[in-house]
């Protein structure tokens, strides 16, 4: 008994050795990200503003590390009454849980570029500071989405939501939504310091070929 303590114990001590190093490497990474990003992301505010007069950052809510909502922000790549046009679009959804669809009428032309490039993300390295999210991870679902899963693909939630993962460096949103289950999951079981670091220099390519990106 006192043996199969200890090895608890010590899976213990490593899975949180683990973690600290994760959140080491996502506050010294995002922090670098925001310093050196700096002039690209006021250029992006001041093309967004000049484009429609609207507001510059979009705050969404999304489900994070086990079940806990939390405010994900993002650059406004759509028009200012997107909302209430997605009711129009409501026959476009890619499955019975994503809402996806190849040129959305409503992105605006900045936005086109925002997406293509993944620039509208850029404001949730402010996320992954504040511990919402990490650099890599399964990406954070809407609260409606969340509502339609299944028991398997609640196991998504067991995770920190990320930046990037396996299927945004395979494919992003070529990648049905069974799929992107899947390599959520395979990235939790496999999950390393090793394998962010991995999937981190994978996303450079990715985001510079704009591979699935719409």
């Amino acid at each position: 008994m006192a043996r199969l303590w200890q090895k608890r114990l010590a899976w213990q001590l490593v899975a949180h050795g683990s973690l600290l190093m994760k959140r080491g490497l996502d506050i010294a990474v995002a922090a670098i990200l925001l310093i050196l990003l700096s002039p690209l992301l006021l250029l992006i505010a001041l093309a967004i503003k000049l484009e429609d007069g609207g507001p510059v950052r979009f705050r969404q809510t999304r489900v994070g590390l086990r079940g806990r909502t939390f405010e994900m922000w993002k650059f406004r790549s759509m028009v200012l009454n997107s909302d209430a046009l997605k009711k129009n679009l409501a026959n476009e959804m890619q499955s019975n849980v994503l809402f996806k669809m190849r040129n959305d009428p409503r992105i605006t032309r900045v936005g086109k570029w925002l997406r293509r490039s993944s620039a509208d993300e850029l404001p949730q390295l402010w996320n992954v500071l504040r511990g919402d999210m990490s650099l890599v991870g399964p990406r954070p679902p809407l609260p409606s989405e969340v509502e339609r899963y299944g028991a398997e693909d609640r196991q998504r939630l067991f995770a920190k939501p990320g930046l990037t993962c396996f299927w945004q460096v395979g494919g992003r949103s070529e990648i049905d939504f069974q799929d992107q289950v899947r390599l959520d999951l395979g990235y939790i079981r496999s999950a390393s310091l090793w394998v962010d670091i991995k999937l981190l220099f994978q996303t450079i390519p990715a985001v510079l070929l704009g591979k699935g990106a719409y």
